[in-house]
């Protein structure tokens, strides 16, 4: 198939087809196009023959942008099975195919019906096939070819970032750089110049220029000065068609700024100036400003202000406002008209950031004379001491002269001076000043401890000048007089232990006193003289301002007496020496080996367990609950168990049970326990009273009368004798119990019932020492031992 294109305006582009060889007549389904041969002219005859290539064209080229009224001829498509008879049909697929690109099915001739933009897209690849009409089948193999569209010069050269803004410092060496700027074009770079950019510069000339090919912009001009002209507004062009006539242009806007550097030294307006300043001006404050001019900017006009001499630099300085680049004079010491009426100051301002670049434009300093002139007040007076402090005793009768103020007129009148207190305060009613003189009085009895230091103002004025006036701060200080007697230094909780020793220190006192260090510190401690003497307590003075309890005795009981009193006299050693007197409240409580107090009170040996009163209550109702079953327990038994003697004719022995348990060892009256203590008062004889005896009893053993001298074991012998000779014993064992305690030996009776009427002079403090399972033992017996020496 032969392929023709007729829209092609470039001749080099026919080299884009490639070639291939045909031999003799064209085969059935090649693509070929004859190319080069010479027709016949209507009359004459084929003088040259050349032989046939076939030429196969994989692209087709179509102008962007056509706005002619008919499609736009591409190119042809051509078979060599095409005979010219129209049995050869032409099929165009792809991309646009059908839309943008249309073909002739009988002639294979393509058009483009749509104008095209390159610049969104730049090719489009179709496929192209000749069948045959009647029998629709493919004539030979689908070939496939491009369509480029073809670029035009439609588009200007863009700056996508400007407008730029860029600085350059000022006084910068021609050609320094500035700024690089881009023009970017959509056209094809491969194509002709349509995206060739050149740039040029429209509007900052001499100031700046532009390099054409890379839009480099540079300082055309040496030393341009910020302080002469700080902005510019340069335009820069780029243009594409390598900037020929006929190419577009696009343009944008360079907002240059010469940035500030140290170019210029300071310079007082002035070389001389003048200052006025009131003698009356305060130490501190300022009295004047100077400022040195510099056009630079920012930190490069930065300078500091400093006295380099003059007779006034002792009297003024000069500090230096960051903000306002100010010089600020402030006075040091007070001004006197009378003494010195002008002082001169020579001060220097300068640069503190400074460029090396530029010092041959210097020195970056500038100086100036200042004269200041001290102005005449009438001034205030003046008191001799800027404060005062002065004293009174308290008590002290209502005019007692405390002190005298002063102050003078400055000025060289020297009027007379009025003096008064201002009373804005209730402090400054209790004292009174003399106008004239300045004499302070008091105007009240004044008591030190209720206020010790009282802080007044004293105003002084001119007689002649009222408004002028001066104010003093006086102090008074109230001085102690010895009228408070001595306190004890709190409530004191004075305990005793019953087991406490003769001697024993059971509590430290001091005392306190109202009245000032040199009067009230020193303090005495005694009993009263007025009282008995106290066999139970003592004082011991200890030197150091306090006082030790002790005791005369030993031993204390809470039953006895639990709450002793003792008279306690403090005497202070102030003049006249003053004293109270103070009765101090002892108790007696119970305490452990080491001095802890573990009870006060009688109620308290319960608590002394440990055990709350829960506690108490549960262990009760156990208690009660465990007897009801016990009670229960012997019922049942008793109404279960059968009688002994069922009848007189019943011979058995019958054992009784006796539960009397008696009082305890404190109970000597509830039986006669003579039969215990000595056997001669028991029974010669005792017959059963269950057995009626058959013989009568035997008389009296001749040895019964001898029981007081024979020992237990033969009393007992004598026992079992009798009872084996008994002719009334039953036939079964009968068992006898026999209690003795025999005779009193020499080393006394280990019974408490025998000593219980009599009194042991052995001492029972050991007992407190066998620790607290001990301790109620030991409370017992010191109770004893208390009451018996009481």
């Amino acid at each position: 198939m032969r392929i023709t294109s007729t829209s092609c305006i470039c001749p080099v582009l026919v080299c884009l087809c490639f070639m291939q060889r045909c031999y003799g007549t064209a085969h059935h389904g090649s693509i070929k196009v004859t190319r080069n041969q010479t027709k016949h002219i209507e009359g004459e005859t084929e003088v040259h023959h050349r032989p046939k290539r076939g030429w196969v064209w994989n692209q087709f080229f179509v102008l962007e942008e056509h706005m002619g009224p008919d499609p736009q001829y591409v190119g042809k498509l051509h078979s060599n099975s095409d005979k010219g008879d129209g049995s050869v049909k032409y099929i165009l697929t792809g991309e646009g195919a059908g839309t943008i690109f249309i073909i002739d099915d009988t002639t294979g001739d393509i058009h483009s019906t749509k104008s095209l933009d390159r610049e969104k897209k730049t090719h489009y690849v179709l496929h192209a096939q000749a069948i045959d009409r009647r029998t629709n089948k493919p004539l030979e193999p689908e070939s496939e070819f491009i369509i480029k569209v073809q670029d035009i010069n439609d588009n200007a050269p863009k700056f996508t970032d400007g407008p730029y803004i860029v600085t350059v410092p000022e006084m910068s060496d021609m050609g320094t750089s500035v700024l690089q700027v881009t023009a970017t074009d959509a056209d094809d770079p491969t194509y002709g110049n349509s995206a060739r950019v050149v740039y040029s510069i429209l509007q900052g000339q001499p100031y700046f220029s532009v390099d054409p090919k890379t839009g480099v912009i540079r300082t055309a001009l040496h030393n341009m000065d910020r302080e002469a002209r700080e902005h510019y507004s340069v335009v820069i062009q780029a243009k594409d068609m390598a900037g020929q006539v006929g190419g577009l242009s696009g343009s944008t806007t360079v907002n240059i700024t010469l940035t500030d550097v140290n170019d210029n030294p300071p310079r007082f307006p002035q070389k001389h100036y003048q200052l006025y300043v009131p003698e009356s001006a305060q130490v501190g404050s300022a009295v004047g400003k100077i400022k040195a001019n510099d056009a630079d900017t920012g930190s490069n006009a930065d300078m500091k202000y400093t006295i380099i001499n003059g007779d006034g630099s002792g009297v003024f300085s000069i500090s230096t406002d960051k903000d306002t680049r100010e010089g600020i004079i402030s006075l040091k010491k007070p001004l006197n008209y009378e003494k010195k009426k002008s002082y001169t100051l020579n001060i220097e301002g300068a640069n503190t950031h400074l460029d090396f670049r530029f010092s041959h434009l210097g020195p970056f300093k500038d100086v100036t004379m200042l004269k200041i002139i001290v102005g005449d007040v009438d001034e205030p007076p003046i008191f001799t001491l800027p404060s005062y402090v002065m004293d009174v005793y308290e008590n002290a009768k209502i005019g007692t002269i405390v002190g005298t103020v002063t102050a003078q007129d400055p000025d060289s009148a020297n009027n007379a001076i009025r003096y008064f207190i201002d009373h804005h305060m209730e402090e400054d009613r209790y004292f009174t000043i003399d106008t004239n003189t300045g004499t302070v009085k008091t105007a009240k009895v004044f008591d030190r401890e209720e206020t010790p230091w009282y802080n007044i103002t004293v105003t002084a004025s001119e007689i002649d000048s009222p408004g002028l006036l001066s104010h003093v701060p006086v102090g008074i200080k109230i001085l102690d007089v010895n009228d408070n007697p001595p306190e004890l230094a709190g409530d004191y909780d004075v305990v005793v232990c019953e087991n406490a020793k003769p001697g024993q220190v059971i509590q430290t006192i001091s005392a306190t006193d109202r009245d000032d260090f040199a009067n009230g510190q020193r303090f005495h401690f005694s009993l009263d003289d007025s009282l008995s003497f106290n066999p139970n307590f003592t004082l011991k003075d200890n030197g150091d301002n306090t006082a030790s309890i002790l005791t005369r005795r030993r031993r204390f009981s809470r039953t006895t007496q639990d709450v002793y009193y003792l008279p306690v006299v403090i005497s202070d050693g102030g003049i006249p020496s003053l004293s109270s007197s103070t009765t101090l409240v002892i108790r007696v409580c119970a305490c452990e080996r080491d001095g802890r107090v573990r009870t006060c009170n009688a109620e308290a040996f319960l608590s002394s367990a440990g055990l709350s009163t829960g506690a108490l209550i549960a262990i009760l109702l156990c208690v009660v609950i465990l007897l009801v079953i016990v009670v229960l327990f012997i019922t049942l038994r008793r109404s279960k168990k059968e009688p002994l003697i069922i009848s007189e004719e019943d011979v058995r022995e019958n054992v009784v049970t006796y539960d009397d348990e008696g009082g305890g060892e404190e109970d000597t009256e509830a039986f006669d326990i003579t039969a215990l203590r000595n056997p001669s008062a028991a029974e010669e004889l005792k017959y059963r009273r269950d057995v009626r005896p058959e013989v009568k009893p035997t008389p009296k053993h001749p040895t019964s009368s001898r029981l007081d001298s024979i020992d237990v074991q033969e009393f007992i012998k004598q026992r079992l004798a009798e009872a084996d000779l008994d002719p009334s014993v039953p036939p079964y064992d009968s068992l006898q119990t026999y209690a003795y305690e025999g005779q009193r030996s020499e080393a006394g009776s280990i019974s408490s019932l025998d000593s219980a009427t009599t009194h042991s002079d052995q001492d029972y403090n050991y007992l407190g020492d066998w620790g607290p399972e001990f301790k109620k033992l030991a409370e017992l017996y010191g109770e004893i031992e208390s009451e018996r020496t009481t």
